[in-house]
Formats: C-alpha cells, structure tokens, sequence
C-alpha cells in the first residue's frame, strides 16, 4: 500500500506548473496536422484546379485522349459533353470528365514522351 501512494505521489505534477504541460501535449498533433496538409491536401487542390481550368478551355477542333485511351477531336462543345469525331465519320459524345489530355501540335512538342525511329538504338541481330 505504502508503494502506491509513494508512485502516486511521485507522477503528480510539482506545484509549481499550470497548465502548459497541455499545449506541448498538442504541439507534435499539431505539427503533424500542418505537414499534412502541405504534403497532400493543399497539391491535390492544386492539381484538381489546373485540371478543372484546363477541361474548361479546351474547344472546339482541338485534338484530345480520354481517360479510356481513345483520340478524337471536338467537333461540337455544349455544357457537359464533347462530340467528338474519332475517324471514319464516327462521332462520340463523352463527358467534360472524361478527358485525359490535349494532343494539339504545342503539348506534343513539349512534353512528348514517344521516341522517333531515328532516336532509338539500333538492335544488333
């Protein structure tokens, strides 16, 4: 009996501290909370925004990939969908959501990642 009071007594708080002891009880949540949000919520904002400004400038005649993989070019623009024309006088109509990415002359000169012919290494046989 006399070893719990004397454990008691020892994890009780000197007389001489507050309430301080709290707010660096919540200083590492806190920081955790801060990192979390500069890590992963505030660029996945980011990034939902350039792709919702970017399904809304793309118009009419420009050449497009939808999420399923299939290349076509717009042909008419109304509020929430595309028709667009994928070869062989065939027309699609998708949906704004549905779009991957542009394929117009620009983003292919920039950012194409497919190699020419003439780039790759020859095989020996």
């Amino acid at each position: 009996m006399f070893y719990q009071i004397n454990t008691l007594t020892l994890m009780a708080s000197p007389s001489g501290e507050g309430g301080g002891g709290g707010l660096m009880q919540l200083a590492p949540f806190l920081l955790i909370m801060v990192v979390f949000y500069f890590f992963m919520i505030r660029p996945q904002a980011k990034k939902a925004k350039t792709a919702k400004q970017f399904k809304n400038t793309i118009g009419k005649g420009d050449k497009i990939v939808t999420i399923g993989g299939v290349h076509g070019k717009i042909i008419e623009v109304k509020d929430n969908v595309f028709i667009i024309d994928v070869g062989g006088n065939n027309r699609l109509t998708i949906e704004k959501s549905a779009i991957s990415m542009e394929l117009t002359k620009s983003v292919q000169g920039e950012g194409s990642s497919s190699a020419k012919a003439e780039d790759l290494p020859q095989l020996v046989k």
